[in-house]
């Protein structure tokens, strides 16, 4: 019996959303971006609003320009507003280390200051932050459609947490992940499969990230 996700149409281009206060020119944004210029497939990694409601204004924009059936890839906040997206439009979507009911996690954060690395911007996280991913929380979601990629040793989010709201979901593991997901070049060829596309080398040879001087990986400003 095919599955859910071999009955999708093949998906027209890809949306990837970054973290919380991390970027465009992150390491993964730019992973994404090299895979799909490689088979010419249409891609968006747009730099997202700090606040959840702008951010999926923003992100809807993008999506838009990617034709009929978009595959949408985040990593942590952004995995949370890819589930948005996929659940409002009815898309596959892949999610690495996806944030699960992020209000309870940014409670914490309330009155506290960021900087962005990639953007310059300084900001304080707001009580309307918390009520805006409050109110955006879905109750449940449609697992079918998901592929999640879960580090094992995740510091920020428990993968039990996204395990539990997306049972049903193809899951892959990656022994000793961290939230960082520093691995991503090896399961390119996964997430894209998700959207009916063939990646044929697991890495990218030669690529190297427009991101942070000397940063390896996103987790410092959580994917």
């Amino acid at each position: 019996m095919l599955s859910a996700a071999s009955r999708r149409p093949v998906a027209s281009g890809v949306l990837y959303l970054h973290g919380f206060n991390s970027g465009s020119g992150s390491p993964k944004a730019g992973l994404v971006r090299a895979a799909c210029a490689r088979l010419g497939l249409p891609c968006a990694t747009p730099q997202l609003p700090h606040r959840p409601r702008a951010a999926l204004a923003c992100a809807e924009v993008r999506l838009a320009e990617l034709g009929p059936a978009p595959l949408v890839v985040g990593s942590s906040m952004g995995g949370f507003l890819a589930t948005l997206l996929a659940e409002r439009h009815d898309l596959a979507g892949a999610l690495i280390n996806p944030a699960v009911a992020p209000a309870t996690l940014v409670a914490g954060w309330v009155g506290q200051r960021f900087d962005n690395a990639y953007t310059g911007e300084r900001f304080a996280i707001e009580p309307e932050h918390l009520e805006e991913l409050e109110a955006l929380t879905p109750a449940q979601v449609t697992a079918e459609r998901y592929l999640l990629l879960l580090g094992t040793a995740d510091e920020t989010l428990d993968p039990r947490r996204a395990f539990a709201l997306y049972r049903g979901a193809r899951a892959i593991l990656h022994p000793r992940g961290d939230h960082g997901f520093a691995a991503l070049a090896d399961y390119l060829p996964a997430i894209l499969a998700h959207g009916g596309h063939a990646l044929a080398s697991p890495r990218l040879a030669g690529h190297q990230s427009a991101g942070v001087p000397g940063e390896t990986n996103d987790r410092n400003h959580f994917g």
